[in-house]
């Protein structure tokens, strides 16, 4: 893959969610010249287990060979649904990057307590690993987890694709596709 290349497509993934049992995930693909080239949604429940799902249908909702890279908007979504970025890389065959925004002293504790019991979701976040940091070209940071693309081509493309703050555009407008669908939904179709 070559990080320099302007037609590199990315697949941002974001997600959007209220206090109802479904999460839109929005999956916009982005060239690096910030030309949007598709887009498309997936639900996942809240509290469920079934993210790492979505974010693979999602992909394949696209059916093209194009996209180079998998960008997502954090691993643990949708109220403690968990991502598997390994799964993800494995099924697609294509490099994922997740993306958080925050320091963070881990969420172990809040899994136990909202999910008693549920070693499944306790090992998956566990399997997850460290963050790493990044200092974006904004001079913001940004934490980062890749997987089948090296740490610097991973921090090199979010900087790349990051204007001003920390969010990379592919996955900024991901975030307010989500935010869109998840209101007109809301309202039943209802313009507000």
């Amino acid at each position: 893959m070559h990080i320099a290349k302007k037609g590199l497509r990315v697949l941002g993934i974001a997600e959007s969610f209220s206090s109802g049992d479904q999460s839109i995930l929005a999956g916009l693909v982005m060239r690096k010249d910030l030309r949007i080239d598709g887009v498309s949604f997936e639900t996942t429940t809240v509290g469920g287990m079934d993210a790492t799902d979505a974010v693979v249908s999602l992909y394949r909702n696209f059916n093209r060979q194009d996209i180079n890279v998998i960008m997502i908007s954090g691993c643990v979504i949708s109220w403690f649904n968990i991502i598997d970025p390994a799964v993800v890389r494995e099924t697609t065959g294509r490099p994922v990057i997740i993306v958080t925004y925050e320091e963070s002293e881990g969420i172990e504790e809040d899994i136990a307590r909202h999910f008693p019991g549920d070693d499944e979701r306790l090992c998956r976040y566990r399997d997850l690993g460290e963050r790493l940091s990044v200092t974006l070209s904004t001079g913001h940071p940004l934490f980062i987890r890749p997987y089948g693309i090296t740490e610097e081509d991973a921090a090199m493309l979010c900087s790349a694709l990051t204007f001003d703050g920390r969010i990379p555009e592919p996955l900024r407008v991901a975030r307010l596709c989500a935010r869109a669908v998840l209101r007109y939904t809301s309202s039943g179709g209802q313009h507000r």
